[in-house]
């Protein structure tokens, strides 16, 4: 299957979303090829618990950041979520020790 052919691309790996792992050189200048080629044609779906302003850490290139960002947002539909984490309300309410 090529991008080509697709409607969305959902840009996911395999913790969730984007900022958890920093991404190596390869890695970001690949996922900015994808994002660049999407660019304007297909929609985009990107998570992450950074905010934009944080993801030169994630990616370790100010460069490289700033034009995957500037690409992203451009006609973009930003949802920022607030409060408390759904995983941490519904972790247990005590820790046990071993």
């Amino acid at each position: 299957m090529t991008l080509i052919r697709l409607d969305l691309v959902p840009l996911a790996r395999s913790d969730d979303e984007v900022g958890f792992v920093p991404f190596h050189q390869t890695g970001a200048e690949l996922l900015f090829q994808v994002v660049s080629a999407c660019y304007e044609r297909h929609s985009v779906i990107v998570t992450s618990n950074l905010e934009f302003g944080q993801w030169n850490t994630v990616f370790g290139d100010t460069c490289l950041t700033a034009a995957l960002v500037d690409r992203l947002v451009h006609h973009a539909h930003v949802l920022a979520f607030m409060g408390e984490s759904f995983r941490l309300r519904h972790a247990p309410s005590h820790v046990t020790s071993s």
